[in-house]
């Protein structure tokens, strides 16, 4: 039968239809994972975009068939099911996916500077001639993927600032020491610390540079 322009979908009608619209976005989605995962050889390239793609062309593509079709209410509704597809288990999906990409570091990993028992912090303050002891955590890795150590070392952007590192080598999601020495004739100045992890897995280099401004104050 023809559909009635501009009427509400019947409750026996429209819930029928609104599945319908869910299950073909979902064998879409299933589709795309399938056929884009058995093409995929790299364990990062392209997977990103694979685990979005389908989220972000459901949503829309169901919101734009559904007001295209708003005067056919069987067309409209079969949108809304895109739209639930592309929520559940669309992107529910998606971002479990770039999860475990952050997890085994395809996002790239980070280190988080933190005071003792403190917040994260961006730059430290030092007095010429003193010290100071705050934690490093490298991030973004999932031990259970990277179980061998990263290698740590840290420079200054100045000579008589100096970087210490009790441990050179720390696991994934390890909290680890770092100290910061500044001469008594270091120049009263901001200067950067750099600090690198780094280490080989499956024949390629993996690792993360972070930066921390250390704020070289006159003495106390």
């Amino acid at each position: 039968m023809p559909e009635s322009g501009g009427g509400p979908v019947r409750p026996q009608v429209f819930l029928p239809t609104l599945l319908l619209g869910w299950g073909l976005g979902v064998l879409a989605l299933l589709l795309v994972r399938t056929v884009g995962g058995a093409l995929l050889t790299e364990p990062c390239e392209g997977r990103t975009l694979l685990a979005l793609v389908v989220p972000l062309l459901l949503g829309p593509g169901g919101l734009a068939f559904a007001a295209v079709n708003a005067r056919r209410p069987r067309r409209a509704t079969l949108g809304l099911g895109f739209m639930v597809a592309s929520l559940l288990p669309g992107l529910l999906l998606g971002v479990q996916d770039i999860g475990k990409l952050r997890g085994s570091g395809c996002a790239g990993g980070y280190v988080v500077f933190a005071p003792q028992g403190g917040k994260s912090l961006t730059a430290v303050n030092v007095p010429a001639g003193g010290r100071v002891t705050f934690t490093g955590r490298l991030g973004g890795y999932r031990r259970e993927e990277y179980r061998a150590p990263f290698t740590l070392r840290a420079e200054s952007s100045a000579p008589g600032v100096q970087v210490v590192l009790p441990k050179t080598q720390v696991y994934a999601g390890e909290v680890f020491p770092v100290e910061v020495i500044a001469g008594k004739n270091v120049g009263v100045n901001a200067y950067t610390l750099g600090l690198e992890a780094k280490q080989v897995k499956d024949g390629r280099p993996v690792g993360v540079t972070s930066t921390l401004t250390v704020n070289v104050q006159l003495p106390r």
